[in-house]
């Protein structure tokens, strides 16, 4: 396997672990859930926008499920939030940097395997920002509530700025792993500051923007 695929692998891989934490974490902070709800959440919200992705791409059957560590790793982030949930001190603040871990992952590698299987760049970044925003679409929908991506001043935002990142960089010649991981922290400082100091893209004049609480 090429080093870059082995990159990108690992990068998605990661980004599933800390998508299951997120989801897991937001079960047991937000809902009365036993084991089957919390790791039904936890799953779910890792491994949403990576088969969004590949269903748009045409990658069938999604490497969801023709890759057994997907679902392995998602399993043990969701597994290991509830047996230690207390000690990983699920709070706002926590839940929505693992939300951001797994925007910036995800958005990066989800740009960078529509690159791999053909896409143009602008189909690329749009992927890109799917594959980001999907697993936390997912996990909000579950719950009954209005999902971050819509509600969010910086979710969609930042997820596009690293996925055109990282598209601009591969068009650029940079280094697989280095582009990524830049890519990736453009978009985790982003959306940090967007929930930190409750910064808000523009909304209609009148409304009331919602803050950017992924662990609400």
């Amino acid at each position: 396997m090429a080093a870059s695929h082995v990159s990108l692998l690992v990068l998605d891989l990661a980004g599933t672990f800390v998508f299951a934490l997120n989801g897991a974490l937001t079960a047991l902070r937000a809902e009365r859930l036993d084991i089957v709800g919390v790791l039904v959440l936890g799953m779910f919200t890792a491994i949403g926008g990576g088969i969004v992705r590949d269903v748009l791409l045409g990658s069938l059957p999604p490497a969801t499920f023709s890759d057994w560590r997907y679902l392995l790793v998602a399993a043990s982030g969701a597994l290991l939030a509830f047996l230690f949930g207390d000690r990983l001190d699920p709070a706002s603040f926590s839940i929505n940097v693992l939300d951001a871990m797994g925007l910036s992952l995800f958005a990066v590698t989800g740009a960078l395997k529509a690159l791999d299987l053909g896409m143009s760049p602008l189909p690329a970044i749009l992927l890109g920002a799917i594959t980001g925003v999907g697993g936390g679409t997912l996990r909000d929908v579950i719950l009954g509530r209005v999902p971050s991506v819509l509600s969010s001043g910086l979710y969609a935002i930042p997820a596009l700025v690293g996925a055109a990142a990282v598209v601009t960089a591969h068009e650029l010649g940079v280094q697989a792993l280095t582009g990524a991981l830049l890519a990736a922290a453009l978009c985790f400082v982003i959306r940090v500051i967007g929930f930190r100091y409750d910064v808000n893209a523009p909304a209609p004049r009148g409304a009331c923007p919602s803050s950017p609480r992924a662990g609400d």
